[in-house]
C-alpha cells in the first residue's frame, strides 16, 4: 500500500458537515483512498455506503435525488452514515444534484471524488459554494514514491537521501522515467509499465478527452498533447504551434484549458511587478506526472543519468514547489527579462520574493549564473535558490543569502 499524505487530512475533515470532495486525475488513487475512508469508518462501526457512477446498478440511484435518499434511507435509516459517491463526473449537473440533497439537512455526510473535467472544475464549484471542501489528490508524489520504495523504514527521508547518494540517484531516475501513477509505481517488470501508461494514456484521450471535445477532434488534441511534452518548461509559442499544427490559436488555449482543467498541465505566468504584463506575456506548462510526459514523447523509461534531463528534473521541481505551496498562499512564476536573462522559477507571497535556479547536475562548488545575478540586482530578495542534485552550501551576495539546496529538500516549509 502507497501511503498518501493527503489520507490523514480527509480523515480529519469526517467530521465536518460539507462534502469532502476528492478530485484528480483519472486513476491517480481517488477510489484507493475512499476504499480506505470507508474501512477507516467501519473499524470504528459507522455505517456506509459506497456508490459507484461507472457501475450500472449504482446508476440507477441517481435518476433523481428522492431515488438516491430512499437507497440511502434504506441502508441507514434516519440514523447518522457517511455515503461515498465515486466518479461523480458521470452525473450531468452533479453540482445542483448534490446541493438540493445537501440543503435537505440529512444526517449523512458525502465523500465524493471525481476525474476533472468543466462540469467538475466550473459549476460545482458554483453549485457547491460554502458546502463543500476540495482536496486535490494528485498521483504519487516523489516523497510517497521514495517512503514506498524503501518500504517506509526511514522517518526522516531526507537524511536517508542525502546519506545514501547512490540509492537517492536511482530512486530520482526511477521516478524521472516512470512518474507517479500508482499502479505504474507499484508494478515491476517495464513491460508491464509500459502497459499500463499505455492504458491510461488511451483511457485519458477515449474518455475524458472525446467526452469534452467529441471523438472526431481527438487526434488534433494528442498532436498538440504531444508537442507540449517537448515543450515542457519552455516558453510557449502559440502561433508557432498553431502554424505546425495547422490549427488557430483560439483552438491551441482551448485545448491546453481543457488540459488544465483535466489535471495533466499546469500553466505559469512570468513574474511582473506589472500585472498587465505579466497576464500578457507567454507562459509556461509543465506535466502533472512525468511518466505521462515521457510516453507522449516516447521516451518512456528510457531515460538514463548520462542524458540531458534538464527539462525533466525542472518538471519535478515544479511538482515539489507545487506540492509545498498547495496550503500556503504562495503563488508560483518563472522571470524572463527583455535581454534574455531567466530565472526557472520565483515564489511570491506578499511583497517577498525567492529566486530559484534548477541545476540538474551535482554542483561541486558555488556558481551563481548571470541571469540569477541580475533578477537579486533587480528585486533585492532577502534569499535565493540554487536546487541541485546534492550539493549544500550558503553565502551572501550583497544582501541577499544564496542557499545552494538539495532537490529533495524542497519538502520542508523551512528552507
Amino acid at each position: 500500500m502507497i501511503k498518501r499524505t493527503l489520507f490523514p487530512k480527509l480523515v480529519k475533515h469526517l467530521k465536518e458537515k460539507e462534502i469532502t470532495f476528492i478530485v484528480g486525475p483519472r486513476q491517480c488513487g481517488k477510489t484507493t483512498v475512499m476504499l480506505w475512508l470507508k474501512d477507516y469508518l467501519e473499524k470504528k462501526k459507522y455505517k456506509t455506503l459506497f456508490l459507484n457512477l461507472d457501475v450500472e446498478a449504482d446508476n440507477n440511484y441517481f435518476s433523481s435525488q428522492s431515488s438516491l435518499i430512499k437507497k440511502i434511507e434504506l441502508e441507514f435509516g434516519k440514523n447518522k452514515g457517511y455515503v461515498f459517491i465515486d466518479e461523480i463526473q458521470r452525473k450531468e449537473n452533479a453540482g445542483l444534484f448534490l446541493k438540493g440533497i445537501y440543503d435537505l439537512n440529512l444526517p449523512y455526510k458525502f465523500i465524493v471524488s471525481g476525474s476533472g473535467n468543466i462540469e467538475l472544475k466550473e459549476k460545482i464549484h458554483e453549485s457547491l459554494a460554502g458546502r463543500k471542501r476540495m482536496f486535490h489528490l494528485n498521483t504519487v508524489s516523489f516523497i510517497e514514491f521514495v517512503g514506498w520504495k524503501t518500504e517506509y523504514k526511514y522517518q526522516d527521508i531526507q537524511n536517508f537521501l542525502s546519506i545514501d547518494v547512490v540509492k537517492e540517484q536511482s530512486l530520482l531516475f526511477e521516478y524521472l522515467n516512470f512518474g507517479g501513477y500508482p499502479k505504474v509505481v507499484v508494478e515491476e517488470k517495464l513491460s508491464e509499465k509500459q502497459l499500463i501508461i499505455d492504458e491510461i494514456y488511451r483511457s485519458y484521450l477515449e474518455r475524458d478527452i472525446s467526452f469534452l471535445l467529441g471523438v472526431q477532434k481527438t487526434d488534433d488534441f494528442t498532436r498538440l498533447f504531444k508537442i507540449m511534452a517537448d515543450q515542457s518548461g519552455k516558453l510557449v509559442n502559440y502561433s508557432e504551434i498553431a502554424s505546425t499544427l495547422g490549427m488557430s490559436q483560439l483552438t491551441i488555449k482551448n485545448y491546453l484549458w481543457y488540459c488544465e482543467k483535466t489535471f495533466t498541465l499546469e500553466k505559469i505566468t512570468p513574474y511582473f511587478q506589472n500585472l498587465r504584463k505579466e497576464i500578457t506575456k507567454s507562459p509556461l506548462y509543465y506535466y502533472k506526472d512525468l511518466g505521462m510526459r515521457n510516453y507522449s514523447l516516447g521516451c518512456f523509461g528510457n531515460i538514463n543519468a548520462n542524458q540531458n534531463v534538464g527539462f525533466l528534473f525542472q518538471n519535478l521541481i515544479f511538482l515539489l514547489l507545487s506540492e509545498r505551496m498547495l496550503s500556503t498562499s504562495e503563488k508560483l512564476h518563472f522571470w524572463r527579462s527583455k535581454d534574455g536573462a531567466e530565472v526557472d522559477f520565483v515564489t511570491s507571497i506578499g511583497n517577498k520574493l525567492t529566486p530559484i535556479e534548477v541545476k540538474a547536475k551535482s554542483l561541486q562548488k558555488p556558481e551563481v549564473s548571470r541571469s540569477l545575478k541580475g533578477f537579486i540586482e533587480r528585486y533585492k530578495p532577502e534569499k535565493a535558490l540554487i536546487v541541485n542534485y546534492i550539493y549544500k552550501d550558503s553565502f551572501k551576495l550583497g544582501k541577499t543569502k544564496i542557499v545552494f539546496l538539495p532537490y529533495f529538500e524542497l519538502i520542508d516549509n523551512k528552507f
